[in-house]
């Protein structure tokens, strides 16, 4: 009994790398070929033993969430062209890809969905995290804090729009709110401290901000301590900079 109930936390202690399905094709592959690839130039370094994997937005109902997972059995290196003899002419068509096999393809007993619609991207958690989240932000153990912040608004009587898509030619955007004032608008980022505390991200965020400031937005950046220590003051800060701006529009 002691043994078999080890090996069950072995088991859910397996890391899982979430994985992205882009087309319906890729799906189809998985599901009839038990195999998934990956550019060599992006495989994470870290090691894991399952594979989860997230359905954009292409599959529609379907989408935006993880719906199957398996075991990683092995892997190999392959040209694009071999793997995906159709796309003889795709520009990648001779780069090397990591093949990587899996055993039997598991439905999740309830799906983890994208509720706040964030960027999906190679990302790892633990097979019991996998098996117990009804979310994306719950399967990152990231706290919630754009439904933090939404109550907070709310109750301050400010108007915000979520999830509001700012787009300049090909560049687009997305804000995590949105508050539009007499004198411009003000765009409030949530950093949770797991996406934005490294290199890349904090550069990718100047870049962002920039952007936004030169499309005349004022951009207020809310740390997730911040969010969950000081609410009041993250709404105060909000309710200032709407003052500089003539006030919120009804």
């Amino acid at each position: 009994m002691g043994n078999s109930r080890a090996k069950e936390k072995a088991n859910k202690d397996k890391i899982v790398l979430v994985a992205v399905l882009k087309s319906k094709r890729d799906l189809a592959i998985l599901l009839s070929e038990n195999w998934y690839r990956v550019p060599v130039a992006r495989l994470p370094k870290r090691r894991f033993d399952y594979l989860a994997f997230y359905q954009t937005a292409v599959f529609g109902s379907q989408g935006k969430q993880i719906l199957y997972f398996a075991r990683v059995l092995s892997w190999q290196i392959a040209k694009r062209r071999d793997l995906l003899s159709n796309d003889l002419k795709h520009p990648k068509a001779n780069d090397d890809y990591y093949c990587l096999l899996v055993g039997e393809i598991k439905k999740l007993p309830s799906p983890v969905k994208n509720i706040i619609p964030r960027r999906v991207f190679f990302g790892f958690t633990t097979l019991k995290q996998l098996l117990k989240s009804k979310n994306i932000l719950q399967l990152y153990k990231v706290a919630p804090t754009e439904q933090i912040l939404k109550a907070g608004l709310e109750e301050a009587g400010i108007k915000a729009v979520a999830q509001y898509y700012v787009s300049v030619g090909e560049r687009r955007y997305f804000l995590d709110f949105a508050v539009f004032c007499k004198n411009g608008g003000i765009a409030i980022e949530c950093d949770n401290t797991k996406a934005h505390s490294g290199k890349a991200q904090r550069e990718k965020d100047k870049i962002k901000n920039n952007f936004l400031q030169q499309q005349g937005w004022v951009v207020i950046r809310l740390t997730e301590s911040e969010i969950i220590s000081d609410l009041t003051g993250c709404v105060a800060k909000i309710k200032k900079a709407a003052q500089k701006l003539a006030g919120i529009v009804d």
